[in-house]
């Protein structure tokens, strides 16, 4: 016995000392290749210079040399890795979320862009890894391993969402001193496309970009399709709103009213909103600065608190290694995992990540579709003529969401599915787990704190051991006497060499029976299938209750571009000649999320208007919106624009004041659920993984001086 001890402990001894083999191994191999790419790049740029004919200069010279060089050949390596990483699936798809987040910033530079998503792709990659292998190297452990991966993945992802938010407020930043120039350029001149050239001169390189195109868009021969290619790739609705407007001054000429320019006051407007989306901005980043990582720290105390408590109080094993623990352990991981999720649901931008339009059929449509799947489908999705039908696809209408009603059915089944599976499968894992440990229970001890003297924790091992020998020898039945108990484990003893008292073969035979008792009730009982369809019911709504919770996030969004959809109008009813058609045509350009429904509408126009516009209110079911609709209609029918949105000033003062109290509210809410959010990941662990176990130990302790007082 206790040769098979020394043996096991060796064993995992190895096992510890191979995977810190690996570790070096591992950060050895990278360095090498590190040097390799380096001493790569010299020799290239050392060749390159040869070719060139190029002399030796002083220092100065041929150091700026070489950054050049350098900076040439990283650049063609990050170009290169970009085709390489996008044949891979995983890395594929890690670059193409980064990818998808630069964009915003880069989209019209093709190059820089894969530069930059490399660059950061490879300092994020490189730097997490070298940090994983340096901890593997303290603590190697595969548990630790795993716990430091879903560090990294939020580490990573927080990391990104801090430069491409530093980057939309430089943007931001950048658009006010723009049009505070444009405004300057535009006294002096008096001329919209000379104004906007001047300014973009003056400006950041970010804006800068965006002012030359819109320049080059307005002054094109066919502006209204140049305009239209620009809006397409936008990165910010405020850019788009100056576009428009510059494009309408330009073709109908300003408007001098007892208010100013029009021109002026269209800048004016977007100046005002520019300057509260910062404010709000800076507000929400303040208040939940530092959440992630805070929610994120438990991940890497739940090990050390389970490690302590084991080593001060030996009764913490039955806990932390019996089903209740390991419920509490996978708990706290979901807790972290809902917890950053929503901290990153409360940090997004809906409007900016939100693009309207025909995308790439969705994996539900291939379900759908599929002969067997498709007809299991239908019988979950409602009847056309049924309320739930109606409520599903008013909902999926107001949340502009791209997936059909039949879709979205099929979504919602397969979150049913892996709820039910992964709970059935964590229940039939946590009984196999409890099975192995009841085999290997050693005999409970009346010590409570401290540790076991080694003679004590080697007796105890020793009697599990022969516990389990004995159990297997009955091949775990249940059905076994008492006395078959008794007499295989007197043989089991005497082969050990050892003589035990009758009373002590007693408590041991009883102690068997306890374990093969509870080792064949360790199996799915009828509860936690229950218990599974119950999870899985709750899955069914989680994608309707993310649609309703969508809804109420996206409202402020479609508040704003109706906002926008005024500040439109404001300039177009001025103009003379100007048509209802002509105002839906440009509203369906600037539009991102009433996009669709403005579409629809001018198809239709031109066969009866009446019904076009009635037919554009049921589609977007927004009180704003439809109360500009009632307009519209009256203007198509009796009256002139200018007479139909004769209130259009006090209107848009009221939606900006609407707005900005909109905004503080939403700020304080946010703050107040960050907060919540943010601590409550380290409140379960300090309650459900250190207080909890403390008090069970405290009432078994309480048991068991309770039957010591009844022997006495």
């Amino acid at each position: 016995m206790q040769q098979h001890f020394i043996n096991l402990w060796v064993h995992v001894g190895v096992k510890r000392l191979e995977l810190k083999s690996v570790l070096l191994l591992v950060i050895g191999v990278s360095l090498f290749f590190c040097i390799v790419l380096i001493a790569a790049g010299r020799l290239v740029s050392k060749r390159g210079r040869e070719m060139h004919g190029y002399q030796e200069t002083p220092n100065i010279k041929r150091t700026g040399t070489i950054i050049a060089d350098v900076r040439r050949i990283l650049s063609m390596f990050a170009l290169k890795s970009y085709a390489i990483w996008m044949k891979i699936p995983p890395l594929r798809y890690y670059v193409l979320k980064i990818r998808s987040r630069l964009a915003l910033i880069h989209q019209f530079h093709e190059f820089e862009l894969r530069r930059q998503t490399m660059k950061f792709a490879y300092l994020t990659v490189v730097t997490l890894f070298f940090t994983i292998m340096i901890l593997m190297l303290l603590n190697p452990s595969w548990f630790f391993f795993l716990t430091l991966l879903i560090a990294c993945a939020v580490i990573q992802g927080v990391l990104l969402d801090g430069y491409v938010n530093r980057q939309e407020k430089k943007l931001l930043e950048q658009m006010l001193d723009f049009f505070a120039a444009v405004r300057h350029a535009y006294h002096r001149h008096g001329m919209v496309a000379d104004a906007i050239d001047e300014a973009g001169e003056q400006i950041g390189r970010e804006v800068g970009v965006h002012a030359n195109l819109i320049f080059e868009a307005i002054t094109h021969v066919q502006p209204d399709e140049a305009l239209e290619k620009y809006y397409e790739t936008a990165p910010s609705r405020f850019l788009k709103a100056f576009a428009g407007i510059s494009r309408l001054v330009m073709e109908y000429g300003d408007r001098k009213r007892a208010q100013g320019s029009l021109y002026l006051r269209g800048i004016s407007s977007l100046t005002g909103e520019i300057q509260l989306e910062l404010i709000r901005k800076n507000k929400l980043d303040y208040f939940l600065k530092g959440l992630h990582l805070i929610a994120l720290t438990p991940v890497f105390f739940t090990k050390p608190i389970e490690l302590w408590a084991r080593s001060n109080f030996p009764l913490m094993d039955q806990f932390y290694l019996s089903k209740a623990g390991m419920v509490i352990k996978i708990s706290i991981f979901l807790i972290i995992l809902i917890a950053y999720l929503l901290l990153q649901k409360l940090r997004s931008e809906e409007e900016t990540m939100y693009r309207a339009g025909k995308t790439r059929s969705p994996w539900e449509a291939y379900v759908y579709d599929h002969k067997f799947a498709g007809a299991a489908c239908k019988w979950f999705v409602p009847a056309p003529s049924s309320e739930e039908h109606y409520r599903i696809s008013r909902l999926l209408k107001e949340t502009n969401h791209p997936l059909r009603l039949e879709w979205f059915q099929v979504r919602r089944i397969s979150v049913f599915l892996i709820g039910l599976l992964f709970t059935i499968g964590t229940c039939v894992t946590m009984h196999y787990v409890t099975q192995q440990r009841i085999l290997e229970e050693p005999p409970s001890q009346s010590i409570f704190f401290g540790k076991l003297p080694d003679d004590e924790a080697k007796a105890a091992r020793q009697g599990a051991m022969s516990d389990a020998k004995v159990m297997r020898h009955f091949h775990l039945s249940s059905g076994v006497s008492y006395d078959d108990i008794v007499e295989s484990l007197t043989s089991v003893l005497s082969e050990d060499g050892k003589s035990p008292s009758s009373e002590e073969i007693n408590m041991t035979a009883h102690r068997i029976v306890d374990k093969l008792n509870r080792w064949n009730n360790e199996y799915l009982k009828w509860w936690e299938v229950l218990l599974a369809l119950s999870i899985g019911g709750i899955g069914y709504y989680v994608p309707l209750w993310t649609l309703m919770f969508q809804r109420k996030m996206r409202l402020m969004d479609m508040r704003h571009e109706v906002y926008q959809f005024l500040t439109m109008i404001s300039i177009l009813r001025e103009l003379e000649r100007i048509s209802v058609e002509e105002i839906l045509d440009w509203l369906t350009t600037y539009a991102v999320i009433f996009k669709i429904p403005l579409q629809k509408c001018l198809l239709d126009f031109d066969h009866s208007a009446e019904a076009a516009l009635q037919q554009l209110k049921q589609e977007a079911p927004l009180d704003e919106f439809q109360r500009m609709a009632d307009k519209l209609l009256l203007a198509a029918e009796k009256i002139s624009i200018a007479d139909a949105f004769d209130d259009l000033d006090g209107e848009m003062s009221y939606h900006f004041e609407r707005r900005r109290l909109d905004y503080e509210k939403s700020i304080d809410t946010k703050a107040g659920l960050g907060r919540l959010i943010g601590f409550t990941p380290m409140y379960s662990l300090i309650f459900a993984y250190l207080v909890i176990p403390l008090i069970w130990m405290s009432f078994q302790q309480m048991g068991f001086y309770f039957e010591q007082i009844q022997k006495l």
